[in-house]
C-alpha cells in the first residue's frame, strides 16, 4: 500500500505553494505582511527545510513574495500590470490535453490579470499547421504583442519553419518563451527560455517504479519521429535501467504504431519484455487495446505505464499508471519567465523544468493491486 498511497499525492513543495498562494490571494497576508519563518513552515507542513525553500522560490518567481536579508519573507500582494498582450503560438492547442491548462495557468498569476492572451487573426482559409503557425507569427508582429509563447512544431521536417518563426520574432524584438520542448535536436539547446515538465525525470520515475514492482526487462514504446520531449523521457528511462543494472539493449526502445497488432506482436516476440513504459498516455491507451486484442494480459503478462495523466487515463479498461504533468504550474512559471525576460532581456537562456508526480493505478501491477 505504501507505493500507491505516496505516489498519488503531489510533490510536497506544491502543497506549500498552493497553500501560501491561497493565503496571499485571499489577503490573509496582505502587501508587506511578513510570512511565517522557514522553521515555522517546516513544522506546519512537516517537511524538510529544503522543501520549504523550494516552495518559497517558486512564489518569488511568481512575484508573490520577496525576501529581505536578515529580516524574513514578505508578501507582495497582487499588483497588476496593465496593458500587456501576449500571443499563443501553439499548433497543437486543442489536440492534446496539456496546453489548455497550461494557458489557464498563465492567467492565474495575480500580477497579470489585466493582460490578454491571444490566438491572433488569420485568413480563415484551411491550411497546414506550419503555414498556420507562420501566419500567426506575422499576425503577432503586426499587433506588436509584448511576447509570444511558442510550442515548436514537433517533427524534424518542421525545423526550418520553427527557425523562420523565431528569427522573425527576434527581428521584431518580441520576447519568446518556448513551451514544453525546444526546436533543436536533443541534446543541443537553443537560445530561448524553455518552460517544461522535467521529461527526463518523468522517464526515470516511471521506469524505476516498474522495476520496483518486479519488472526485469523493461521496454520503451513510442511512435516514429517522436517529439524531443520523448527523447528526454528515453534518457530518463535508460538512466533508471542503468542504475538498477538492467539491460540497455537498443532493441528495447520500440518505435512504431502501438495500434497495429501485427507490429506489436512481432516486436514483443523479439524483445521478450515484462513491462513497457510508453512515451505518453495516448500511446499507452493504443498499446493496451492492442495487447487486449492479442490476449496479452495487463498487468499480469506485461505491466504498462505512461506519461501525462490525461483525463481518460483512469477510464481505460485497465486504469493507467502514469506521470502527472503539473500543467497549471507550467503555465504560471511560463508567465513568470516571460515577465522576467521582458524586464531583463539580456539574461542567459534558461531551462525551467517542473517536477510532476507518479499516479499509481492498476496497469503497473503494483503490489497493492496484485493483492486484490
Amino acid at each position: 500500500m505504501t507505493d500507491s498511497t505516496e505516489t498519488r499525492t503531489p510533490a510536497k513543495y506544491l502543497t506549500i505553494v498552493n497553500a501560501l498562494r491561497t493565503d496571499i490571494e485571499s489577503a490573509k497576508y496582505g502587501p508587506g505582511a511578513r510570512l511565517p519563518s522557514e522553521a515555522e513552515l517546516t513544522r506546519r507542513f512537516k517537511v524538510s527545510r529544503m522543501t520549504v525553500v523550494k516552495a518559497v522560490q517558486q512564489l518569488q518567481q511568481e512575484g508573490l513574495l520577496h525576501r529581505r536579508v536578515g529580516s524574513g519573507t514578505y508578501a507582495n500582494g497582487a499588483p497588476e500590470v496593465e496593458g500587456r498582450s501576449f500571443g499563443l503560438l501553439i499548433p497543437d492547442l486543442g489536440e492534446t490535453e496539456i496546453f489548455e491548462p497550461i494557458c489557464r495557468g498563465m492567467m492565474r498569476m495575480p500580477s497579470v490579470k489585466a493582460n490578454t492572451l491571444s490566438w491572433g487573426q488569420t485568413s480563415g482559409i484551411p491550411k497546414r499547421k506550419d503555414e498556420e503557425a507562420e501566419d500567426l507569427c506575422h499576425s503577432y508582429i503586426k499587433q506588436a504583442v509584448d511576447g509570444v509563447f511558442f510550442a515548436p512544431l514537433e517533427f524534424p521536417t518542421h525545423e526550418d519553419v520553427n527557425s523562420r518563426i523565431l528569427k522573425a520574432l527576434e527581428k521584431a524584438k518580441i520576447p519568446v518563451v518556448l513551451l514544453d520542448k525546444d526546436f533543436v535536436q536533443y541534446p543541443h539547446r537553443s537560445k530561448y527560455d524553455l518552460v517544461s515538465l522535467n521529461h527526463r525525470y518523468a522517464g526515470f520515475v516511471v521506469t524505476e517504479h516498474l522495476i520496483r514492482q518486479g519488472a526485469q526487462r523493461v521496454a520503451f514504446f513510442c511512435r516514429d519521429l517522436s517529439a524531443q520531449t520523448v527523447e528526454h523521457r528515453i534518457v530518463g528511462y535508460r538512466e533508471a535501467l542503468y542504475m538498477k543494472g538492467l539491460s540497455l539493449a537498443r532493441e528495447l526502445v520500440i518505435r512504431g504504431d502501438a495500434s497495429d497488432p501485427h507490429f506489436v506482436e512481432t516486436a514483443l516476440r523479439q524483445v521478450h519484455v515484462d513491462a513497457i513504459m510508453c512515451a505518453n498516455d495516448l500511446t499507452a491507451a493504443h498499446l493496451m487495446q492492442t495487447l487486449i486484442s492479442l490476449n496479452i494480459r495487463v498487468p499480469q503478462d506485461v505491466r504498462i505505464a505512461g506519461v501525462d495523466d490525461v483525463k481518460y487515463a483512469s477510464l481505460l479498461p485497465i486504469p493507467l499508471t502514469t506521470f502527472h504533468q503539473p500543467c497549471a504550474d507550467i503555465g504560471i512559471a511560463s508567465m513568470a519567465a516571460m515577465l522576467e525576460r521582458i524586464e531583463h532581456p539580456h539574461m542567459p537562456a534558461r531551462s525551467i523544468l517542473l517536477e510532476g508526480h507518479l499516479v499509481v493505478r492498476d496497469s503497473c501491477g503494483s503490489r497493492a493491486t496484485l493483492k486484490r
